[in-house]
C-alpha cells in the first residue's frame, strides 16, 4: 500500500504521487493512464482533478526532488506554479526542509516556506522561470509578428491586444473589461484544437485590472480547459501587467492576483538581464488516500478501493477566501 494526496493551490486541484516510495515506479504509459483515470470529473477519484504531480528523485545537482506534471488529458506540462507550491510543501514536510530546489522539465526552481496566509492555510513561495518572449518559445506562426506585447492580433479577435510570454509554459494574455471574459472560452478551445497559429496549443489568460498592483486573472489551460487558477498564467499575466502598465504595477513589490479559486501574490524581478517571478500562495492538502500499488499500475484507483481521510484543511481555506472580498467575472 502507498499514499496519494489530493491537494490544491487556489483550488487548482491535483493528486500527488511520490514514486520514491513505490516498490516499482510507474512507466510513462502507466502515468498517463493513471492521470486520465483519476482526474476525470465524471468518473475520477474524489470528483477528479486538473492533473497528477509526480514526485521523483532529483535529476540535477543541488536539488531535492523532481516534479513532473501530467495533465488531465495525459499530456505533460513543463511546469505548474500552483502544483509546485503543493509539491514544495510535501517535500518540505517529508524531508524537514524550508528552502530548497525542485527540478522541473526546464529548470531547477527555488521554493521556500512562507507564513500561513490564515490559520490553517499553509503557504509557499516558488520561483517561476525561465521567462521568454520569442515566438519559438510559445510557439506560434502566421500572426505577422515575431513578438507579441500588447499587440493587436486581428487573426485571433477583433480589437483585443495580446501578449505572448513563456514561463516556460506558453501563455497568451489579454487585458479586458468586465464584458471581455465571454470570449475566453471560445478562443481557448479553438487555440487548443486544430488551428493555424498555435501548433502545440497555448494557455489563454484574460486579465482585468482592479487597481495599482491588483488584477484578476482567468485562464483556459492547455490540456485541461477552464481551471480555478493557473500559477504560471497568473505569473505571466503579472509580468505583462507591469510591462504594459508600469504606472500601475511595480517590480519588487507584491502584486495581488485574484482568480476564480482564490488569491495569490506575485513579485516580479529583473536581475542580471533576466526576468523571474516569485509566486506566493496556499498549498492545501484536502485528503490523504491509501491505495494499493497494483491499482496505480493498472489505473484502477477508485473511491471504493481507497482509504480516504479528509484533512480538514479545505474548510480553513474556504474561510480564508470567503473573507477576501474577491471579485467574480
Amino acid at each position: 500500500m502507498t499514499e496519494l494526496l489530493k491537494v490544491h493551490g487556489s483550488q487548482n486541484c491535483f493528486f500527488i504521487l511520490d514514486q520514491t516510495k513505490l516498490q516499482r515506479e510507474l512507466t510513462d504509459d502507466e502515468l498517463v493512464a493513471l492521470a486520465q483515470q483519476i482526474t476525470s470529473k465524471e468518473h475520477g477519484l474524489l470528483g477528479g482533478a486538473d492533473g497528477v504531480l509526480v514526485v521523483n528523485r532529483p535529476v540535477r545537482e543541488g536539488t531535492t526532488a523532481q516534479m513532473r506534471v501530467i495533465n488531465a488529458d495525459g499530456s505533460e506540462a513543463s511546469m505548474c506554479g500552483n502544483g509546485l507550491r503543493t509539491v514544495a510543501r510535501y517535500v518540505a514536510e517529508r524531508d524537514s526542509l524550508e528552502d530548497f530546489k525542485v527540478d522541473t522539465m526546464d529548470a531547477s526552481l527555488r521554493v521556500r516556506k512562507q507564513p500561513d496566509l490564515a490559520p490553517g492555510v499553509p503557504a509557499f513561495a516558488v520561483e517561476i522561470s525561465p521567462v521568454r518572449f520569442n515566438k519559438k518559445a510559445l510557439p506560434y506562426d502566421h500572426l505577422g509578428h515575431d513578438r507579441l506585447l500588447n499587440t493587436l492580433v486581428p487573426e485571433l479577435l477583433p480589437g483585443y491586444h495580446f501578449s505572448g510570454i513563456a514561463v516556460p509554459n506558453p501563455h497568451l494574455i489579454s487585458f479586458v473589461d468586465e464584458n471581455g471574459f465571454k470570449e475566453l472560452g471560445p478562443l481557448g478551445e479553438w487555440l487548443n484544437g486544430e488551428n493555424p497559429y498555435f501548433s502545440d496549443g497555448v494557455n489563454v489568460n484574460f486579465g482585468h485590472i482592479l487597481g495599482p498592483n491588483e488584477i484578476f486573472v482567468k485562464t483556459y489551460e492547455r490540456g485541461v480547459g477552464f481551471t480555478n487558477a493557473c500559477g504560471t498564467g497568473m505569473s505571466a499575466t503579472s509580468l505583462a501587467f507591469a510591462l504594459i502598465h508600469p504606472e500601475l504595477a511595480s517590480f519588487g513589490k507584491p502584486i495581488t492576483v485574484f482568480n476564480p479559486g482564490g488569491m495569490v501574490r506575485t513579485i516580479l524581478h529583473h536581475e542580471n538581464h533576466r526576468y523571474w517571478i516569485e509566486l506566493i500562495g496556499n498549498a492545501t492538502f484536502t485528503h490523504r488516500l491509501t491505495v494499493s500499488e497494483d491499482s496505480l499500475h493498472n489505473a484502477t484507483v477508485t473511491d471504493q478501493n481507497s482509504k480516504v481521510v479528509p484533512t480538514g484543511e479545505q474548510e480553513e481555506y474556504l474561510k480564508f477566501i470567503n473573507n477576501l472580498n474577491k471579485p467574480e467575472f
